[in-house]
């Protein structure tokens, strides 16, 4: 790839500009400084720098946000504030101009766990429903959830779909708050699966999808990109 188009791919801007930067000397290969915009690199290997800022090529990027409560799950919306809303302000400059979309919705009131990406196979593997991945969630009930409830919630419950919902994992914290493990995304389906055991959910946090756990240091409404461990165990999900 050329330099300058790289440059430009990465958001360090316009063709013009990228060429203006090249040529005043402030990009730098494997430690050179490199004035010639048709320098052909491999951006897979090659150490670009430009205005002293690292730049690194990857097909795609994988973000995890702690989900704020009162932040709707969705690219755009007219009336709401939306998780890219939040996510945008906080990407380095190269990532601005990337596509990216949550992988599933999180209610506007819930929290917790919600990766986002331009991957678009990914989201596919994360979301397609023969794949049940497994979801966690931290609910707190608005009643004491007794041994029969969570017997109904582990063996599967009626929901008013054409099938019960498949069988939960229950791990209780104490009487009224549990953590759930489901395998399907059905609309609303935590707070239904309450319901249906004559209860009702008064707060809800996801703190696991998949192999991805919710980083406990990562403050509400904050996010910070992926691991390489992270990624791998993403990309391991056949």
């Amino acid at each position: 790839m050329r330099l300058d188009k790289f440059l430009s791919q990465l958001n360090m801007g316009s063709r013009n500009d990228v060429k203006a930067l090249i040529r005043q000397g402030k990009v730098t290969v494997n430690d050179k400084t490199e004035t010639a915009c048709d320098r052909k690199i491999d951006e897979t290997v090659d150490r670009i720098v430009c205005n002293g800022q690292p730049l690194h090529y990857s097909p795609y990027v994988y973000y995890m946000m702690n989900k704020p409560a009162g932040v709707v799950s969705s690219t755009t919306d007219r009336a709401e504030r939306t998780v890219l809303d939040l996510l945008r302000p906080l990407l380095p400059t190269q990532d601005q101009k990337r596509e990216l979309v949550p992988v599933g919705r999180l209610d506007k009131d819930t929290e917790g766990l919600l990766l986002l990406t331009d991957d678009g196979a990914l989201v596919h593997r994360m979301l397609a429903p023969k794949k049940h991945v497994d979801k966690t969630y931290l609910v707190t009930c608005a009643l004491p959830l007794s041994d029969a409830s969570v017997c109904a919630l582990e063996n599967g419950v009626e929901i008013g779909e054409k099938q019960p919902t498949l069988p939960a994992r229950v791990t209780r914290v104490n009487d009224t708050v549990i953590y759930l493990t489901i395998h399907e995304g059905k609309f609303h389906q935590v707070k239904r699966m309450l319901t249906a055991v004559d209860n009702q959910v008064c707060a809800l946090k996801r703190v696991q999808f998949g192999p991805l756990q919710l980083d406990d240091t990562l403050a509400s409404g904050a996010s910070r990109a992926l691991t390489a461990e992270e990624i791998r165990m993403l990309q391991a999900l056949k």
